[in-house]
């Protein structure tokens, strides 16, 4: 016999889609500075971000996916076209044969320097501004609990 699916409490279903909706939210309002005043879609800033994070400011397509939790076709994508841009550019990888680094260009790091101060100014006035230290520091250990659960591989 067929067991009868469990479903979302109210409290759970208000916390599932409160955070779906706040996540959707805060790109796209962080997303529309970024794009207005520096020409940068919030998905080209996190890639920006992600691999000047990085030893020598590159990563494998492999790696920047699962550090961005995208599928790697998806990452391949919008790489090449801020390629195209000039923000980033592929390097061989002289180790193996099998792959390639993408790194930041000096255009893509001076795209990211412009755009990282009001950004963050932007998460402070859109986020951070409206939670106590504890409720950031209570969310930081959620979202860290969630994210080591989920295997993203």
């Amino acid at each position: 016999m067929e067991e009868a699916p469990r479903w979302l409490s109210p409290t759970e279903e208000r916390a599932w889609r409160g955070m779906l909706r706040m996540h959707d939210l805060l790109v796209h309002q962080a997303g529309r500075t970024l794009q207005s005043e520096f020409g940068l879609s919030a998905t080209d800033y996190s890639v920006l971000a992600e691999l000047t994070r990085a030893p020598g400011d590159r990563l494998r397509v492999l790696e920047l996916a699962k550090v961005l939790g995208w599928e790697k076709s998806r990452v391949s994508h919008h790489l090449s076209r801020m390629v195209k841009r000039g923000l980033v550019a592929r390097e061989e990888c002289l180790d193996d044969g099998r792959g390639a680094y993408m790194m930041v260009t000096p255009a893509g790091r001076e795209a990211l320097e412009a755009a990282a101060p009001q950004h963050v100014e932007d998460v402070r006035r859109l986020f951070l501004n409206h939670l106590s230290p504890g409720q950031i520091t209570l969310l930081a250990e959620i979202t860290d609990t969630v994210i080591e659960k989920i295997d993203i591989s």
